[in-house]
């Protein structure tokens, strides 16, 4: 964006500007407002703005005064857009020779302003690049202009010149992604740049820009390539192999298809990126956009069924079966193409699901150090062989701190629920509710309860139940739905098939064969 200062002594006229012109879109910010030409000196020196809109009759310091003011000064040197009310050729006259840009009349044309505003911009973009030269900021520069595409086709030579281009066709856009922790010491854009030269063979620097910490991306040229896609495939392998072996990095390579001319950079910039998208979808260092273009990707999270699966696994202590679900999800990723995204998030309700677990069991995180850095890293540039090796390293954690907590449990926990059980069954009483009681997820209360005593809770409830039933059948002449009421059971008819099941016969012949009996 470029900076402007707006300079009018009528407020309604500068707020008018403001929302008369598409500002950003023409790649323009407002970055301060001044209602005389001396306070406008000020800011002009404060902010460096890269144009003023100035009026041209103001109290203190005019218009034209400002210009050449500014001028004669040591200020930065903006452009300048004369505003006026007036049609007259002398001020025209003067404030061309002064190096105005453009001088408008009042009422403002939104079309002439804009119109005004596109060439100027123009303007401003190659004044960025005054003495083109190719050291490692501008070459950056440059390359950061072809891939958004900001740039004039009348840039295109001396943008090739700065970057020693000269004469040259055929070029290909490639990033370079660094595997591992953003903490860990990483190349410089410099080291990169000077590695990349030397394997590249060549005088001159190849162009290279950050996207963002870990993820460079270079210009190649594609001329000094023989052997066509195999050939360039090959270039790229070799490339890659010799940056991670003098730099001592994990790396891989995405490489767009080749383009004739610096004009078309940024298609192969965009289909740099997307063939990126697959890097969890492709066994190989290097992946081409001519290789992966036809192919689909994933981008929904796996099946919930796979995540409460492991974290069932976890919760029973089973090793093998944890572990085997692990390297089915992780072979899922690959085989139906998991974008980056996808993988995160998979990978994310895997954690919380283990953190809510383990909460659940009055645990603590601190106790699972790895699953919580994993949780807190930005783990998007990892391999997907990285995201394997610490995701398996950080459930085993979390599966050997479960165990430890379910022993704890079943020594000291289960005993007081067990005993809570056996006061209050004649009540409306569930296993979630009793979970609910003491603060307790069910599915793990219900597992414990099983392990520990070795019979299921429904059932042990129900021994519990109908074993008072038939206390109240042989000393009491209760009727069934009374009995079915103080023994717990919401329903006369469910009671009885309840009873059924365990005696097989029903409460009222359990009555008459006590009857017959005496």
């Amino acid at each position: 964006m470029f900076k402007v200062l707006l300079v009018d002594d009528e407020v309604f006229v500068r707020k008018g500007l403001l929302a008369l012109i598409p500002w950003e879109s023409l790649k323009f910010s407002i970055v301060g407002e001044a209602d005389n030409g001396a306070e406008a000196m000020e800011l002009i020196q404060q902010l460096e703005p890269d144009l003023v809109i100035t009026d041209i009759r103001m109290p203190i310091l005019d218009g034209l005064e400002l210009v050449r003011s500014v001028k004669e000064a040591f200020f930065p040197d903006p452009m300048f857009i004369i505003i006026s009310g007036y049609h007259d050729f002398k001020y025209a006259q003067q404030a061309l020779r002064y190096g105005v840009h453009d001088y408008i009349l009042k009422p403002i044309d939104e079309e002439e302003m804009s119109a005004t505003l596109r060439k100027l911009s123009y303007s401003l973009g190659r004044k960025k690049f005054p003495a083109l030269t190719n050291d490692d900021l501008t070459s950056s520069a440059i390359l950061e202009a072809l891939v958004q595409g900001d740039f004039h086709e009348e840039d295109a030579d001396p943008f090739a010149a700065a970057l020693g281009l000269e004469g040259e066709s055929g070029f290909l856009y490639a990033v370079t992604e660094i595997h591992g922790h953003l903490q860990d010491k990483q190349p410089t854009l410099k080291q990169l740049q000077s590695v990349i030269q030397s394997l590249e063979r060549i005088d001159t620097r190849v162009p290279v820009h950050e996207q963002q910490p870990g993820r460079f991306g270079m210009l190649l040229c594609t001329s000094r390539i023989q052997g066509g896609e195999t050939g360039l495939m090959l270039h790229l392998e070799q490339l890659r192999a010799g940056l991670a072996e003098q730099l001592n990095i994990s790396l891989s390579l995405y490489a767009g298809n080749p383009v004739d001319t610096l004009t078309a950079v940024n298609l192969s910039f965009k289909e740099a990126n997307e063939a990126a998208r697959h890097k969890y979808a492709e066994t190989s260092g290097v992946i081409m956009y001519s290789a992966v273009k036809e192919k689909s990707l994933y981008v929904f999270d796996m099946s919930p069924a796979l995540t409460n699966r492991l974290i069932t696994q976890l919760e029973e202590g089973s090793m093998d079966d944890y572990l085997d679900t692990v390297n089915s999800m992780f072979r899922q990723f690959q085989e139906q193409r998991f974008t980056s995204q996808a993988v995160t998030g998979s990978l994310s309700r895997c954690m919380t699901g283990i953190l809510s677990v383990i909460k659940d069991m009055d645990g603590s995180e601190d106790e699972i150090l790895r699953l919580k850095e994993l949780a807190e890293r930005d783990i998007e540039l990892w391999s997907l062989q990285m995201l394997k090796d610490h995701f398996i390293l950080a459930v085993q954690e979390a599966a050997d701190y479960i165990g430890r907590l379910r022993k704890a449990h079943s020594l000291s926990g289960i005993k007081p629920i067990k005993q809570y059980i056996d006061t209050h069954y004649t009540e409306n009483i569930s296993l979630k509710s009793i979970a609910a009681e003491f603060y307790m997820n069910a599915v793990y209360l219900g597992r414990l309860f099983r392990k520990t005593y070795g019979v299921y809770f429904n059932d042990y409830l129900l021994e519990l139940r109908v074993g008072e039933a038939k206390k109240l059948l042989r000393q009491s002449d209760l009727r069934i739905y009374e009995i079915a009421g103080k023994v717990g059971f919401q329903s006369s008819d469910y009671f009885v098939t309840q009873f059924e099941k365990l005696e097989h016969v029903s409460p009222t012949e359990y009555r008459n064969m006590l009857i017959e009996k005496e």
